[in-house]
């Protein structure tokens, strides 16, 4: 499996990307056959002070491909809402292929 990591307008630390690899292992246990995985990691530029923190996920796995978008106040938050959401849409597409 082909890991890609982006982080967008900013440098992510190493805690992040290692939380991010670490938890990417996962995906193997749902499908066998993932070619390859992009994240980007990215900050949302508003007006305010706070701002958003995005993750889109795309997962590659021969004749189709997997993406989630999710947006939260903590890289940690909407990175583990992307990854549940993948794995969910990882699962459906198993169980329409076996059934």
């Amino acid at each position: 499996m082909n890991v890609n990591i982006q982080s967008v307008h900013f440098e992510a630390d190493e805690k992040l990307l290692e939380l991010v690899s670490r938890k990417l292992l996962k995906l193997n246990t749902f499908h066998d056959s993932i070619v390859k995985v992009e994240v980007y990691l990215k900050l949302d530029n508003v007006v305010h002070n706070i701002k958003d923190k995005i993750v889109e996920i795309k997962v590659h796995v021969p004749k189709h491909e997997f993406f989630v978008k999710t947006t939260s106040k903590s890289f940690e938050e909407s990175y583990d809402a992307a990854l549940d959401s993948i794995i969910s849409q990882i699962k459906r597409k198993k169980e329409k292929l076996t059934a």
